[in-house]
């Protein structure tokens, strides 16, 4: 059983600063990409940014410059800080991650965390 548990967020005022952690944990052979994303109310989940496993990064446009994605592949975990936050980025935050569970590699899947909320406001 694969699992990904997040921790941080929490409410912040504006141009401040929050810090997202995720651990997976459980019986995989490896984890390839790893991911944040987002959804605010009354909108679809986004992409924020995602870190293959040799360190490649992609970020959404409206957080380039601001959030920083990185991850420790000895501990299986993917942070995500969030800097200069403004009201917008206010949502629920997903960690994903693209786990290979067997050696073989046949099977595979997306994994998702349940969701923290980073809430800024003044």
């Amino acid at each position: 059983q694969v699992q990904l548990v997040e921790s941080g967020g929490g409410l912040v005022q504006p141009g401040g600063s929050l810090r997202l952690s995720c651990a997976a944990s459980g019986s995989f052979f490896n984890i390839r990409d790893m991911g944040w994303y987002r959804q605010a109310p009354g909108k679809q989940r986004e992409l924020v940014a995602v870190i293959s496993t040799g360190g490649t990064t992609n970020y959404a446009d409206s957080v380039k410059g601001r959030f920083a994605i990185s991850r420790d592949n000895a501990k299986n975990t993917v942070d995500l800080q969030m800097n200069s936050l403004r009201p917008e980025d206010t949502a629920v935050y997903y960690c994903n991650a693209q786990i290979t569970i067997n050696y073989s590699g046949t099977i595979y899947g997306s994994y998702w965390g349940q969701g923290t909320q980073a809430t800024v406001s003044s």
